[in-house]
């Protein structure tokens, strides 16, 4: 927004500044002109009153000299012609090689012969390379016996007049060069809280609560825009807070009463009958089911009460959690395949990136009924920075894309899992804390299955890579 806002101001100043410079310049190449037009002119009146002295006389010899002095001290050749157009007086070689380039020479002398001033020829641009040529009639009305004809360079004025216009454009550059001087700072100042603004919602997207933008600082409309964000915050974070703790409470009152309901349902065993036993087994099922259901409860509002994320390296994590998962692959009479390379250093999910696999890997045994669990990891370019892929992957029944849709949303169960244990709330909460560490859990075709009827079922974890210089994330 800071460059878009200089964007705007500066080509408004440039707008401004040519158009004054423009038409100044012009008034200046202009006067420039007139100024040696005005020279010339008054050069070849004095001459052709001389000339007119001297042809009445017959004594030329004075002004012959005083013409080859002027062509050699100006370089500017002058000639004395008569009606029909033969020179008489001057340097008659450089008046011939000027007048050779000069297709306006016949329409001036053609009408100084008759008596008239005519306008003068040459342009005032820089880029127009022809001569001033000037002529002044020798007599007066019908005893006009000749003209004064002067051909002037006009490189030395030209050049006089990029100068000028040079200076013009470095006066030109000075206010926008204050102008970009001024505006820096002060949109910089002005659009300050705007970019702490972004920042905080920023943060706030990967779910730290806490933080506030900088209502004191800026203009007074964005002071008070600061102050709406943070008392909306306030009342979002408080919110939260309330929801965490009712759950979290919750949880820990009943947990109690459910105990010891469960010790009294218990004590029951021994005096009941036979025809008693499945209700009794069916009873202490559904308590054991929710206290593993408080358990999550309390655990799910305990780490979203966290939101940190913290460098790790995938090798130490996999060094602590290979060894117990094939011991209990192996137990499930399934096949475990790690394939991870070396080095790879990525930001840790609030609980720790093990606990999440630890998830994924307890899904794939219980759930899927699969003979093959393959753990992978590739590192990948995503945007400005990259990402780590680490997919579990099984070759069991899977699910379809429209339950995948739904496996992410809390105590969801897929109907053919009814009956095994779970909350409903493992994937929910994986996916909600690698979203707070900035990356994605994604649901997946997974391994091809040993029958060929399809594939298995993959979830896919992507989070930041810490470059290994970093000690902290970014």
């Amino acid at each position: 927004m800071h460059r878009r806002l200089l964007v705007v101001l500066v080509p408004l100043a440039v707008l401004l500044v040519t158009a004054l410079g423009v038409p100044l310049s012009v008034t200046v190449a202009e006067r420039e002109m007139q100024e040696t037009y005005v020279d010339r002119l008054n050069d070849v009146g004095r001459f052709a009153s001389l000339a007119e002295t001297a042809l009445s006389t017959g004594r030329s010899e004075a002004l012959q000299q005083e013409l080859a002095r002027y062509h050699d001290l100006y370089g500017i050749p002058v000639a004395v012609i008569d009606s029909s157009g033969t020179v008489l007086l001057g340097p008659t070689d450089a008046y011939r090689e000027a007048a050779r380039d000069e297709p306006e020479l016949p329409r001036i002398t053609t009408a100084a012969l008759a008596g008239g001033r005519p306008e003068p020829s040459g342009e005032w641009a820089p880029w127009d390379d022809s001569a001033l040529v000037v002529a002044e009639p020798v007599g007066r009305d019908s005893e006009v016996v000749g003209a004064v004809v002067t051909i002037s360079d006009l490189s030395k004025t030209r050049r006089s007049i990029l100068v000028r216009w040079a200076q013009l454009a470095g006066l030109g550059l000075l206010p926008l060069v204050a102008l970009v001087a001024v505006a820096w700072p002060v949109s910089a100042w002005v659009l300050r809280p705007v970019r702490e603004l972004d920042a905080a919602s920023s943060r706030i997207s990967l779910g730290d609560l806490t933080i506030r933008a900088d209502a004191e600082a800026g203009p007074a409309e964005l002071r008070r825009l600061a102050e709406s964000f943070n008392t909306m915050m306030d009342a979002v974070e408080n919110a939260v807070q309330r929801q965490r703790a009712f759950v979290s409470d919750a949880s820990h009152q009943l947990r109690n009463p459910l105990t010891s309901l469960r010790l009294a349902v218990e004590s029951l065993e021994p005096h009941l009958p036979d025809s008693g036993r499945p209700v009794y087994d069916v009873a202490v099922d559904e308590l054991k089911a929710m206290q593993r259901l408080l358990n999550s409860l309390q655990a799910s509002a305990r780490m979203e009460s966290i939101r940190t994320a913290s460098p790790v390296d995938l090798d130490a994590v996999l060094a602590t959690r290979v060894e117990r998962w094939r011991a209990l692959t192996a137990t499930a009479g399934q096949t475990l395949a790690v394939d991870v390379p070396p080095g790879l250093r990525l930001l840790e999910p609030t609980g720790g990136l093990g606990s999440i696999l630890d998830e994924l890997i307890s899904n794939a045994l219980r759930l899927s009924g699969a003979r093959m669990v393959e753990v992978s990891a590739r590192a990948a370019d995503a945007g400005d920075g990259g990402v780590v892929t680490i997919a579990v992957r099984d070759d069991g029944q899977g699910i379809d894309a429209a339950e995948r849709a739904q496996a992410l949303r809390r105590f969801w169960r897929s109907p053919r899992h009814q009956n095994v244990s779970g909350t409903g709330l493992g994937l929910a909460i994986c996916a909600d804390l690698v979203g707070a560490a900035g990356g994605e859990l994604r649901l997946e075709d997974g391994l091809p299955r040993p029958d060929g009827s399809g594939y298995g079922f993959a979830a896919v974890v992507a989070l930041p890579v810490v470059p290994p210089s970093d000690p902290a994330p970014a």
